[in-house]
């Protein structure tokens, strides 16, 4: 039986997308077979693995509409062991048309349940909102990731999004755990960047992850060439990061 974790923030530009798609294919090469659903209507993790996001006929949005069974919307990626379920920008009619719709928040529950039968880890790239898309994905998971930017402004709306977290645990989904505070984009010669690990680590203890993703400019780079950090530099510091990222979780999880 495999695990569903959403990766989330409403914040923008904190790594969420950069997150799932590097840790989903980190966990790939460790040999553990991997769905990534990008359900972020700018479709960053889509064409991150290098997919054209013109071409999709099939995808989240199908798949949330439940005009598409689940297998018809999986495509295959260039990454060992890793599947997806891309995103168009017709995503971002969704939240209009589930407004009325009854159990509009299980919505991707019903529509993935079964596939923890085929995969170890599903990963959901959510929208940089606290919208009816990320609630889906919350509802639908069984853990989230949340990234936190080593910046200023890193802790701001963190509260607001870990609230929205007891209300899905509260309302809809009981089991949802937070699988761990993701740090990410920390520069160690920046005090402030120092300051903002400790900060977290003061507050959140054991809820924080070891791994630390640090700025890399060949992870910036990876996505313009349609790929993750393992097909692009595997000898990169942020492809260790991230694998080592996947090996915590794999860790943890086996545990």
């Amino acid at each position: 039986m495999g695990k569903i974790i959403a990766i989330a923030n409403q914040k923008g530009g904190v790594g969420k997308t950069t997150t799932s798609v590097n840790l989903a294919a980190s966990l790939g090469v460790l040999e553990k077979k991997v769905l990534l659903i990008d359900a972020d209507p700018q479709a960053n993790a889509t064409s991150g693995l290098g997919i054209d996001v013109e071409t999709i006929e099939l995808g989240t949005y199908q798949l949330l509409e439940h005009s598409s069974k689940a297998e018809e919307t999986i495509i295959k990626t260039d990454s060992p062991n890793l599947d997806l379920i891309p995103a168009h920008i017709d995503l971002v009619a969704i939240e209009i048309e589930l407004v009325d719709m009854e159990q509009r928040e299980y919505m991707m529950a019903k529509a993935i349940r079964h596939l923890k039968d085929s995969y170890d880890y599903i990963l959901i790239d959510c929208a940089p909102s606290l919208g009816l898309l990320t609630l889906n994905a919350l509802t639908a998971s069984d853990s989230v990731i949340i990234p936190i930017q080593c910046e200023y402004f890193a802790l701001e709306g963190l509260g607001k999004l870990l609230n929205t977290i007891k209300s899905v645990q509260k309302i809809h989904n009981q089991i949802l755990d937070i699988e761990g505070l993701l740090l990410t984009m920390f520069d160690s010669r920046l005090r402030l960047s120092n300051q903002v690990v400790d900060e977290v680590q003061k507050h959140f203890n054991e809820m924080v992850f070891e791994t630390i993703i640090q700025r890399n400019v060949r992870l910036s780079e990876a996505p313009s060439y349609g790929e993750s950090i393992i097909n692009y530099d595997a000898g990169s510091k942020g492809a260790a990061n991230y694998l080592s990222l996947a090996q915590e979780i794999i860790t943890k999880n086996d545990a």
